[in-house]
C-alpha cells in the first residue's frame, strides 16, 4: 500500500486528563455529588495522595523496583488506538500520506515535530469524550506549535453538540468552546475526513465537502449530506504497514460496526447505523497480518456484539482454530446468543476472557431495558464460560427507569450467586438522544446525566445503592472504570503480569478501596493502608513486567 511522503495529516487518538486535574475537576461539583461518587470507586487516596488503579501499580513498581526498564511506566490506552489507526490507514490507501498519534498527553514532543513539517490539517477523534475539555488542550497545543494548520474534530462528541444543540446560536457557541476549524458530522466520517484533506491539499473550497460543519465569514456553514457506507474489506488494517510503530504485545481490532441490538440505554446503533459485517476471509487476513509482526501476544475484539451472528462466530473461531495463531483474544459476549459449542470453539481458539454487559440481574429491569436477554441464560452462560476456563467481567447498570430496592436486591442476588471474576456497578447516566429518553412521560424522567430522578428513584438514592453493594460483595472481584476497564487485562498481561498476579492486585486494591467506600476511621485506615500497601510490594517484587 503506497502513500504519499508528504504529510497531509496527523491523527490523533487520545487525550486522557492527568487524574489529578480530572479529580479536581469533579471535585468542584461537590464530594457528595453523583459524577464524584461515581469517580470515588476508580481511586485511592494514600495519605492525601490520590491514585487511580494504573497510578497505584506504577507507585508499587516503583516502591518495589520492579520493572525491567528504570523509569518506565505502565500508561492506560498505550495500546495502538484504532480510531487512530483506522483513520491513518484509511488515508494511506488513498494515497495520502498520514501519521498517527496515539497518546496525546505521552507524545507531545512527537506531535510537535510532525506539526512542524506543515501538515494540511489535524484530525482529532473524540470516542471517549463526554466534554470539550480534553479536544480544547490539543487544540491549543496545535495552535501554539503551528498556528495554520487546520483542525478537524469528528466522532461521538460533535454528534452530541449536533443532536443536543439544534439552533445555529447554541451549536456555534459549543462549537466555538472547541475552536477547531471544521467539523464532521457523519456517523462514520471516514471518507469525509479524506475528502477534507484532499480539498486542503488541493486548495480547493470547504463548501464542496459534505456532511461537515465550518465557520466562514463570521458564519456557520453546513455542508450536504452524503452518508457514508465505508466497505470493512476494503479497508481492514494491514499492521505490517506501521513499521515507524511500535505496536506493543496487545492490539485493538474489530469485525463489524454497529449493533444488532437496541438497548433502550444505548444511542450507538443510531449513530453507526446498520449492523455491517466484516468477511471471514479479510478477517484472517488481519490476523495473519498482527501474527506477522512477531510480536502480538493479545488481541482484543473491541465488537459490541461479536459473537453475533452465532453462526459466523463460530466460524471465526474455527478458522482461528486452524490458522494456529498463538495469541489470546478478549472480547465483548453475549450469553444470550451463544451455547455449549461456542463456548467450547472460544476456548479452543484462545479465548481468555469476556465482557458482559449483563447490566441487571432484574428480568423487569432487563425488559425496560430491550437487552432482549434473561438472567437464565446470563447465569448459564457464566457458568459454561467458567467451566470452559474463559474469566468474566460482568458490567452492569443501577437506577434505570423502573429500578426499586427489590430490583435491585436482585442484582445483588445476580452477583452473589453467578459470582462473575469480576464485576462493576454504574449508576445510570440520563443521556439524550438514547430510545428511554422517547419514555420520559411514562417513567417520569426529571434531569439528564449524572443528575436525575425518575418515579421509582433519584440518582442519589442509585449511588447509596452501589455503595451498599460494592461493600457486600465478597463473591467477585470490582474493576473500576476510569483508565482500568476489562481491556487493562490484556493490555498488563502483555507487559508480563500473570492473571493471577493481577488477580492478587485485584484483591488488595478492592481492600484497600473498601476503607474508602466504607469510611473507616483515619488511624484505622492508615495503619490498614501500610498492611495493604506493604503487600502488593511485596507482591511486586515478584512480577516480570517490560515496561
Amino acid at each position: 500500500m503506497e502513500h504519499s511522503k508528504q504529510l497531509d495529516c496527523v491523527v490523533i487518538g487520545y487525550n486522557e486528563m492527568p487524574f489529578g486535574d480530572y479529580e479536581q475537576f469533579l471535585r468542584t461539583y461537590g464530594e457528595d455529588s453523583e459524577a464524584y461518587r461515581d469517580l470515588k470507586f476508580s481511586f485511592v487516596d494514600l495519605d492525601g495522595q490520590k491514585f487511580d488503579y494504573v497510578g497505584l501499580l506504577n507507585h508499587v513498581v516503583r516502591l518495589a523496583g520492579a520493572g525491567s526498564t528504570p523509569g518506565g511506566e505502565l500508561k492506560s490506552g498505550e495500546m495502538p488506538n484504532l480510531a487512530a489507526a483506522y483513520l491513518t490507514n484509511f488515508l494511506r490507501r488513498r494515497g495520502l500520506g498520514a501519521q498517527y498519534v496515539n497518546l496525546f498527553q505521552h507524545e507531545r514532543e512527537r506531535l510537535a515535530a510532525l506539526l512542524a513539517e506543515g501538515p494540511a490539517c489535524v484530525a482529532i477523534t473524540t470516542t471517549f469524550y463526554v466534554v470539550n475539555q480534553p479536544v480544547n488542550e490539543m487544540v491549543e497545543f496545535i495552535r501554539r506549535h503551528n498556528p495554520d494548520v487546520k483542525i478537524v474534530v469528528g466522532g461521538p462528541l460533535v454528534a452530541n453538540h449536533v443532536r443536543n444543540y439544534p439552533g445555529d446560536e447554541e451549536l456555534r457557541a459549543a462549537l466555538d468552546d472547541m475552536g477547531a476549524d471544521v467539523y464532521v458530522t457523519e456517523g462514520q466520517g471516514e471518507d469525509t475526513l479524506a475528502r477534507i484533506v484532499e480539498c486542503l491539499r488541493g486548495g480547493g473550497k470547504l463548501s464542496a465537502v459534505p456532511n461537515i460543519i465550518y465557520v466562514e465569514d463570521g458564519a456557520l456553514r453546513r455542508g450536504g449530506v452524503r452518508a457514508e457506507n465505508n466497505s470493512l474489506d476494503e479497508n481492514y488494517i494491514d499492521w505490517r504497514t506501521f513499521p515507524e510503530y511500535d505496536l506493543g504485545p496487545t492490539i485493538q481490532t474489530r469485525t463489524a460496526r454497529s449493533c444488532a441490538f437496541k438497548c433502550s440505554f444505548c444511542n450507538y446503533p443510531g449513530r453507526a447505523g446498520a449492523l455491517t459485517l466484516t468477511s471471514l476471509e479479510v478477517i484472517e487476513k488481519e490476523l495473519d497480518s498482527m501474527r506477522d509482526l512477531g510480536h502480538v501476544r493479545n488481541v482484543v475484539f473491541i465488537d459490541d456484539t461479536f459473537n453475533v451472528p452465532l453462526p459466523r462466530f463460530k466460524n471465526i473461531c474455527r478458522m482461528m482454530i486452524d490458522r494456529g495463531y498463538d495469541f489470546n483474544w478478549f472480547s465483548y459476549f453475549r450469553c444470550s446468543n451463544s451455547d455449549e459449542e461456542a463456548i467450547e470453539l472460544m476456548a479452543r481458539s484462545g479465548c481468555k476472557g469476556v465482557f458482559l454487559g449483563i447490566e441487571s440481574g432484574s428480568p423487569s429491569i432487563l425488559k425496560n431495558m430491550d437487552k432482549s436477554a434473561t438472567i437464565e441464560k446470563y447465569a448459564k452462560g457464566i457458568e459454561l464460560l467458567r467451566k470452559h476456563g474463559i474469566l468474566t467481567f460482568g458490567s452492569f447498570i443501577l437506577g434505570f427507569p423502573g429500578e426499586t430496592d427489590e430490583t435491585v436486591a436482585e442484582t445483588l442476588d445476580f452477583i452473589k450467586q453467578t459470582r462473575p471474576d469480576y464485576w462493576r456497578a454504574q449508576m445510570w447516566y440520563s443521556e439524550a438522544g438514547t430510545p428511554i429518553q422517547m419514555k420520559r412521560d411514562e417513567y417520569a424522567i426529571e434531569g439528564e446525566g449524572f443528575v436525575w430522578q425518575h418515579g421509582t428513584m433519584d440518582s442519589l438514592e442509585a449511588m447509596d445503592h452501589i455503595d451498599r453493594m460494592f461493600l457486600s460483595v465478597e463473591e467477585s472481584l470490582w474493576l473500576p472504570q476510569w483508565s482500568f476497564d476489562f481491556w487493562i487485562i490484556p493490555y498488563l498481561l502483555g507487559k508480563g503480569l500473570t492473571f493471577d498476579d493481577f488477580r492478587e492486585f485485584m484483591t488488595t486494591a478492592t481492600q484497600l478501596l473498601r476503607l474508602e467506600i466504607a469510611s473507616v476511621p483515619a488511624a484505622r485506615k492508615r495503619a490498614l493502608q501500610q498492611d495493604y500497601l506493604q503487600s502488593l510490594v511485596a507482591s511486586a517484587r515478584n512480577w516480570k513486567l517490560t515496561l
